[in-house]
């Protein structure tokens, strides 16, 4: 593994990603199988005047045998006190990095009520630090760096070593890595996204329209609705991106407004279990119907979470030709393939986008049209063949994107 490379994504994770202030505590969340990168991130931060960082461990190896031989009533089975400490990190002001590599086929044919109990139990134990997390208490970064076996399902034709060595190869050019100075290239990459969501707020449309290749759905947005993308701020002010890598400008639709049938453009790794080729059927913002080719069961399990999780809390875009679309390759992974097309959110959407909504109740985010869940489980649906339009509430249409490419500058 090339030592220089991995210093290169450690200081952008630091400096790009979280944006870790001198006297900023680090909490990491990691898969022994990121341990080489979770170093470099662990030295770049002291480096940079972090006082403390700790991290948690966790194998996924376990998770399978978990699932192979733990009693089949004891999934909702949960440490408690791990959330109550992430808890607590996030209250005193602690930046958050999750690294994950995890293998798309690690729960592949084990029963789907399991795997959807054991993350439900999981959400509702980590909620309360989420919400201080994702809304803007702290910063946070999610990562995805190469692991054998993630690379051995992108690359099923070379050994193992060579697949992670070429998905390395792929991950510095899609992390911006190959520049000298990539921390100046990735904020200048930023900004050019906060052009881009500063004017969809101000259009403010009404709803937005997908069509072409199976799908024909419109969204509606909520009123004062906001975009966001790429950098992210924190209710004290400080910049920071919440994905890397990032290529979405996004925003929360109206959880109500949505009407018509999506087809998925890529498969969707739910924890280790794929589902592909599906297609869903809204009315009046729930799904109504949905198939799949592969992982219907895995789905229908997902979208019954809870009450809310048949309903949409993100819409983001995507161009198609984004670096990573323009790679050519199923990348399995959320953070990648998500980054790679327009896509839609089941569950959660995130309060900042609408007007006033970190300071709403409850009650308010949802008379608002803000969706609330345990699950955000974003799958793609957009690709050159989708186009999208922008529909005021005169009716009128503003072309968004056309063949999968942005149809307005800035």
């Amino acid at each position: 593994m090339n030592k220089k490379l991995l210093e290169k994504y450690a200081e952008v994770i630091v400096k790009v990603g979280l944006n870790l202030q001198e006297g900023q505590r680090l909490f990491i969340s990691a898969g022994i199988n990121t341990a080489p990168l979770v170093r470099e991130v662990t030295a770049k931060a002291y480096q940079n005047g972090c006082p403390y960082v700790f991290v948690y461990w966790n194998d996924e190896n376990l998770k399978k045998i978990r699932h192979e031989y733990a009693p089949r009533d004891s999934f909702e089975e949960f440490s408690k006190w791990l959330m109550e400490g992430v808890l607590k990190c996030a209250q005193r002001g602690d930046a958050y990095l999750s690294v994950t590599g995890t293998d798309p086929d690690l729960l592949a044919g084990y029963d789907p009520e399991l795997i959807a109990l054991e993350l439900k139990t999981r959400a509702k134990y980590f909620r309360p630090a989420q919400e201080l997390i994702v809304n803007g208490s702290v910063q946070w970064t999610v990562v995805c760096p190469p692991t054998p076996k993630w690379a051995a399902k992108i690359f099923p034709d070379n050994s193992i070593a060579e697949a992670e060595e070429k998905l390395w190869g792929v991950m510095e050019k899609l992390c911006r890595l190959n520049y000298d100075d990539p921390v100046s290239i990735w904020q200048k990459h930023l900004s050019d996204l906060g052009k881009r969501h500063t004017y969809l707020t101000e259009k403010g449309f009404e709803t937005l329209h997908f069509y072409g290749a199976g799908t024909d759905l419109k969204v509606g947005m909520p009123k004062n609705h906001i975009w966001k993308g790429g950098g992210s701020k924190t209710l004290g002010g400080v910049d920071f991106s919440a994905n890397l890598p990032t290529e979405e400008v996004f925003s929360a639709p109206h959880r109500e407004k949505v009407d018509g049938v999506v087809r998925s453009t890529k498969p969707l790794n739910y924890y280790g279990n794929l589902i592909e080729n599906f297609s869903l059927t809204f009315k009046n913002g729930c799904v109504v119907d949905f198939s799949a080719e592969k992982g219907e069961a895995t789905l229908a399990k997902m979208i019954e979470t809870d009450e809310n999780a048949n309903m949409l809390g993100e819409v983001a875009l995507v161009p198609h030709r984004s670096p990573i679309s323009e790679s050519g390759l199923i990348f399995y992974n959320t953070l990648y393939d998500e980054n790679a097309a327009c896509h839609l959110a089941f569950g959660s959407a995130y309060r900042a986008c609408v007007e006033g909504g970190i300071e709403m109740s409850a009650e308010e985010l949802v008379e608002a049209g803000i969706n609330d869940s345990l699950i955000h489980v974003d799958f793609m649906i957009g690709s050159s063949d989708v186009d999208i339009d922008g529909i005021d509430a005169d009716g009128s249409i503003t072309p968004i994107m056309r063949n999968g490419e942005w149809a307005f500058t800035v």
